[in-house]
This record gives structure tokens, C-alpha cells and sequence, in this order.
């Protein structure tokens, strides 16, 4: 897919402080409680996922970045906060120079947007009502919140659910931490070298890793997008781990109980809800690193929204 380059924007220094401000205050609604609970060596078994499985420390969500096509006045100020390699400065503007990324996280980031437009390309899967958590835990294996949260169900009931039901998990980051006994009950037996083959747009965890993809092209496609990412990520882990055979209502998840049909309608209304706002990003990310990765274009002298220096 071909798009059109947005127009450059020069943002003063009062208008990118407002934003970093802005970006550091939405975050520190979460980072700030995830230190304060590191702290005092508390889990939490819903949200320390955002910050252990993807391995993006709390400091660097908080660093804003601008967007793409945003360029910034040239000050003392923000050449102390944005500088090489990502960044320099020309014509009294400060912006990113897109020749400073190094070959091996360009065949990186290649391989990002390969992933993604392939599973944009694939049809959305509805059904597996989120028993990739009960398959985990089938036959007392690994329960490994009931030190904090307790099943919700008797270990029987959790085992007939997986038993009775399809199980559908096309995530292998999801699909290796089951069971043993209850792998071969998957309708699809995952590897890691057929991980991509199969992902597709309406996983929840497929969709959590666009905060995963986004983590990867940081400082380039800048912390607006990365927020969201992180944002939908947030709302899958809840559905997550509400819909899990786990009772987290004392930390206020009220369960979506997909053992019932009830339960399922709402997970499935919610998935495909969840899923609808992944596909945005995904576009997003198709096409901002894409546009990092294209041949730079020359006008009047100038590449990138920046001059040769």
C-alpha cells in the first residue's frame, strides 16, 4: 500500500511541552502505581503483564516523542531532550533523521510490517472465547495466580469446560503455556516456526502485541501511537483475565463467564469491539513504519523534512 506523506509541522516549544506534559500525565496513571507496587514487592496478576511480558520499562513509556511528520523548534531545550541518532538539527528545526537507522533494525522493522499486513490479510476468528486461560490451568497444571486469586470454579468444572468445548488458540505465546494433557486438544498443534502463519486479527493477544510492534519502532513513530497501543493492550489483558477460570473480583474485574452462553455472547461482543480498534492501529503502524522504511524522497533540497546539515 502507497500513501501520501503527511506535510511536516513545526511545533514551538510551548506546544511540545504541553504535549510531553500531557503524554506524562496519562502514563503516569499507570506507571505510577506499577512503581509503587514494585515497591512494596506486591503483585498484580492483571496488570504487571504490560510491563513484564513486554519488556518496556515504565520511564521509557513516559518519554514523549513527537509523531512523524512533527518537527520541533530548534532550542537549547529540546536539543538536550532530542538528539542523535534518531534525531538532529537543521534549518531551526529539530527532527528525525531516518538515514541514522541501522541496517539491522531496519530488516527488523521490515519484518515487522511483513507480520502485521499479513495478519490485516487473514479472517478474524470469534470463537475461542478466551480458553487458551483455562487450557493453562487444565488438570491443576501451573495455577499460577491462586496465591492472589482463586479459581472460580471447582478443578473439575475447569477441565470439563476445556473438554467440552473447541478449543481454538492460534497464538503460540498463549498456546506453550498449556497444559500438557491439554495441547492436543488445540485444533491446531502451534509451533514457533509456524507462529506467523497463523496469526490472526481477532486474537486478543495478537492484538496486545501491537503494543509489542510499536515498542519496537519507538522513538520513530512517536508516543501518540505508542500510548494507544499500550491503551488497547490495557483493555485486552482486562478481558483477558476476566474471562479466565480465575475469580479477580476482589481487585474489582468483575469474571465474564464464557462457561456460560451468556458469558460468551458478552466475551465475543467485547472481542470483536477490541479487535475493531486494533485494526486502526494496525493500519497505523502498517503504514508509519513503512513510510520509516520507503527510499527517502528529495524536495528542493530537502529529505525527510530535514536538509543534509
Amino acid at each position: 500500500m502507497t500513501s501520501t506523506p503527511r506535510l511536516a509541522s513545526v511545533l514551538a516549544t510551548s506546544e511540545w511541552r504541553a504535549r510531553a506534559l500531557a503524554h506524562l500525565e496519562r502514563v503516569q496513571r499507570w506507571t505510577l502505581p506499577h512503581r509503587e507496587r514494585h515497591a512494596r514487592r506486591e503483585a498484580h496478576p492483571v496488570y504487571d503483564f504490560l510491563f513484564q511480558y513486554y519488556a518496556y520499562s515504565a520511564g521509557r513509556l513516559e518519554a514523549w516523542h513527537p509523531a512523524p511528520h512533527e518537527l520541533l523548534e530548534d532550542t537549547p531545550d529540546a536539543r538536550e531532550r532530542f538528539h542523535g541518532p534518531a534525531y538532529r538539527t537543521d534549518g531551526g528545526v529539530i527532527g528525525r533523521d531516518a538515514r541514522a537507522l541501522p541496517l539491522a533494525s531496519r530488516e527488523r522493522l521490515g519484518n515487522v510490517v511483513r507480520v502485521l499486513t499479513a495478519t490485516r490479510g487473514r479472517p478474524a476468528n470469534f470463537g475461542c472465547f478466551g480458553l487458551h486461560e483455562w487450557a493453562m490451568v487444565f488438570r491443576g497444571h501451573d495455577v499460577r495466580h491462586a496465591g492472589i486469586a482463586p479459581l472460580r470454579l471447582p478443578q473439575a468444572q475447569v477441565d470439563d469446560l476445556v473438554m467440552s468445548r473447541p478449543v481454538l488458540c492460534s497464538h503460540y505465546d498463549a498456546f506453550r503455556f498449556f497444559a500438557p494433557d491439554a495441547k492436543p486438544l488445540n485444533r491446531v498443534q502451534l509451533t514457533r516456526a509456524s507462529r506467523e502463519e497463523l496469526e490472526q486479527p481477532g486474537c486478543i493477544h495478537a492484538n496486545m502485541d501491537l503494543y509489542r510492534w510499536a515498542q519496537s519502532a519507538m522513538p520513530w513513530i512517536g508516543s501518540d501511537l505508542l500510548w494507544h497501543c499500550f491503551e488497547l493492550a490495557a483493555a485486552l489483558r482486562t478481558l483477558d483475565m476476566q474471562a479466565s477460570p480465575y475469580d479477580f473480583s476482589a481487585l474489582g474485574f468483575e469474571p465474564v463467564r464464557v462457561e456460560t452462553p451468556e458469558g460468551r455472547e458478552i466475551y465475543q461482543q467485547r472481542q470483536r469491539e477490541l479487535s475493531a480498534r486494533a485494526g486502526v492501529l494496525r493500519d497505523q503502524l502498517i503504514e508509519v513504519v513503512g513510510a520509516l522504511l520507503a527510499p527517502p524522497t528529495t524536495h528542493e533540497g530537502r529529505d525527510d523534512g530535514l536538509g543534509d546539515g
